[in-house]
């Protein structure tokens, strides 16, 4: 995966990412500060058989469009993080921009997520537990201030819980059990300030998999309609096949167990 920062002035910027070609798998990212936009963009490349040319073909393009459309990459802030679960320990040849080499990481943090090279979600779950024990003195502090059960509920919702679910149908089916345990012990913190009885995390995680899934099927155009396959009973969806549980834990086959099951 390649994270791409592009830093340019202030332009018709939409319809610059809307004439971009030939890069099927990219997202794109866009802030703006001053007069200045910021966009992080994000390349997926599927290398089989140790054929890279695609991939840095597709690299190559991008840096041309960029060129054409006065954007300037920003190639301090460009990191390329390689997935390889092979058996081997094979050096990958870096990818080169302008003539700077572009740093490989074993993980950065993207839209708030940490995302590693060995797709282990520990650094995730770390990350979560500290922001939300942070927020956990607030809420003690108004318990001491005599709030009612209800009020530091909400307040638990806004700043804590929304932490915890922060983009949990990601990393939270591939999360390790003492992980899990971890966060589920903040939720348990929570319950004997606040005197009430919330909802675990394992449960929110499912209704979030279900509303996401229902928002998948509900629109046509999502790339990922296409996964959600009826049998002819039109009762239950098509599984999908897995060897590994690393994706057997991941949100789509998840999901659809969740589904079929219900």
């Amino acid at each position: 995966m390649l994270l791409d920062i592009w830093r340019f002035p202030q332009q018709t910027v939409a319809n610059n990412i809307r004439g971009r070609k030939g890069c099927g798998q990219m997202l794109a990212i866009m802030s703006r500060e001053g007069a200045v936009w910021w966009i992080a963009v994000l390349i997926v490349g599927r290398i089989l058989g140790n054929d890279e040319f695609e991939y840095r073909e597709e690299i190559k393009n991008l840096v041309a469009w960029c060129e054409d459309n006065n954007l300037s990459l920003n190639i301090s802030k460009t990191k390329e993080l390689v997935v390889d679960f092979r058996g081997s320990s094979e050096l990958h040849d870096p990818i080169y921009i302008g003539g700077a080499q572009v740093e490989q990481v074993k993980r950065f943090k993207f839209l708030g997520v940490n995302i590693t090279n060995d797709l282990t979600w520990s650094n995730r779950a770390e990350f979560t537990a500290k922001k939300a024990h942070q927020r956990l003195y607030s809420l003690r502090k108004l318990k001491k201030f005599g709030l009612s059960p209800k009020t530091l509920t909400n307040f638990y919702r806004c700043t804590v819980e929304s932490i915890l679910l922060g983009c949990i149908t990601t990393w939270y089916g591939n999360c390790p059990v003492q992980d899990r345990k971890k966060l589920q012990k903040i939720v348990n913190t929570v319950q004997h300030i606040t005197q009430t009885n919330l909802p675990s995390l394992d449960s929110l995680y499912t209704a979030r998999c279900r509303s996401s899934a229902a928002r998948i099927i509900k629109d046509t155009t999502h790339p990922a309609n296409r996964l959600f396959i009826p049998l002819p009973s039109r009762r239950r969806l098509r599984s999908l096949k897995t060897r590994m549980a690393r994706f057997g834990n991941s949100f789509f086959p998840t999901v659809i167990r969740l589904l079929n099951g219900s």
